[in-house]
């Protein structure tokens, strides 16, 4: 039988809630399909540091560079706005990201039918919405150096982010994207600010090249990612794969969320190179929601990003696409009977909590599986 090992980082906040659901998920497939899949459970962010005065401990990163993939919850809360920086729950993140060296983070924005209504954008704006994000994710502003605040006295103070790329990292995102646009549209944008950045000057001369190079039957064209998110919510079905650095696919993630409903909708995937030898990529699986501490503990948060990020697991890792596509589809029909959370709820929809929503998902995923 093929063992699948599976590392489990539910967080904080909300995260815990979710994960619980995703947890059922994998029982199931043991029990009726024979998965193999094998997990283990860690701490990270705050829970993490409360434990062992760490944002993720050296044991817990171990686990997580063994693991075949590893499925994220969220971190981070207003208890531990005053801890140190260099231990800061998000600083978990960061270094799992970093240590397992996840450069490409695929965010897709799917729009499901039952949902246009409950986007903040017009119905015809937004159905039948399906994009996706590549984001660089471990280059750029928030890995560059030096990275500080330097006192300059006289009471005044300087604080430096550094956005640093070179030309290998701006390559192999790129081509993450035109590969994935292959099995798609066969249309990438590139977004950067090269009007104003030196950096985004290099980014566009590196997507450009590597075009020409290996991907001119994929459809390239470049934005400055300011207009990119303007045109994400005047006419977001233009696109279909965006490329983009660090912080700029953090923020415009953020905006593609809201137009499938709700940040409780948006799943995604952290992926490594193949290894030489195996083939097989390192992978961290998140919903992109945050740990949403104002909801947390009240069984209301939605599940649905991530049990979706399972999905992107089985499929990114485990090649299980069968299973990946009746997990999404289930995902659909559920909307589709009208089930929602709080946050993606219309009228005379059936309003449930993150268990609910779950167990009708499973249930559905199930009788498609049979």
């Amino acid at each position: 039988m093929t063992v699948r090992k599976l590392l489990l980082l539910p967080g904080d906040g909300i995260g815990k809630e979710t994960m619980a659901e995703v947890r059922k998920f994998i029982v199931a497939m043991n029990d009726k399909f024979n998965a193999g899949f094998e997990t283990e459970e860690g701490l990270v962010g705050g829970s993490a540091y409360d434990a062992h005065g760490v944002a993720i401990s050296e044991e817990d990163m171990a686990k997580a560079m063994a693991a075949d993939a590893v499925l994220f919850g969220a971190v981070g809360g207003p208890k531990w706005d005053s801890v140190p920086y260099d231990v800061r729950p998000e600083a978990g993140l960061l270094r799992l990201r970093k240590d397992l060296a996840l450069f490409a983070n695929l965010r897709p924005a799917i729009c499901y039918p039952a949902l246009a209504t409950a986007s903040s954008l017009k119905p015809e704006v937004v159905e039948g919405l399906d994009i996706l994000i590549v984001r660089e994710l471990t280059g750029g502003v928030y890995f560059g150096s030096p990275k500080e605040i330097i006192d300059l006295g006289n009471g005044q103070k300087r604080g430096i982010d550094t956005q640093v790329y070179d030309t290998y990292e701006i390559e192999r995102i790129s081509a993450v994207a035109f590969e994935l646009a292959r099995t798609r549209k066969n249309k990438v944008c590139s977004m950067e600010k090269r009007n104003v950045m030196k950096s985004g000057v290099l980014w566009n001369e590196v997507v450009t090249a590597t075009h020409k190079a290996k991907f001119s039957d994929v459809q390239l064209e470049h934005m400055l990612a300011d207009a990119g998110g303007m045109q994400l919510v005047r006419w977001p079905k233009q696109f279909d794969v965006i490329v983009t650095d660090n912080l700029f696919g953090d923020m415009l993630s953020d905006i593609a969320s809201m137009l499938t409903g709700s940040l409780g909708m948006l799943p995604s995937a952290s992926l490594g190179a193949p290894d030489a030898t195996t083939g097989k990529r390192k992978a961290m699986y998140e919903p992109v929601h945050g740990s949403a501490p104002d909801i947390a503990g009240q069984g209301i948060a939605n599940p649905i990003a991530m049990i979706a990020s399972f999905a992107m697991c089985l499929r990114y890792s485990f090649n299980m696409i069968t299973e990946a596509d009746n997990l999404e589809r289930a995902i659909a029909n559920v909307l589709e009977q009208g089930i929602r959370t709080g946050d993606i709820m219309a009228e005379g929809a059936k309003k449930v909590g993150t268990t609910e929503m779950g167990d009708a998902i499973l249930a559905e995923f199930l009788k498609l599986s049979a």
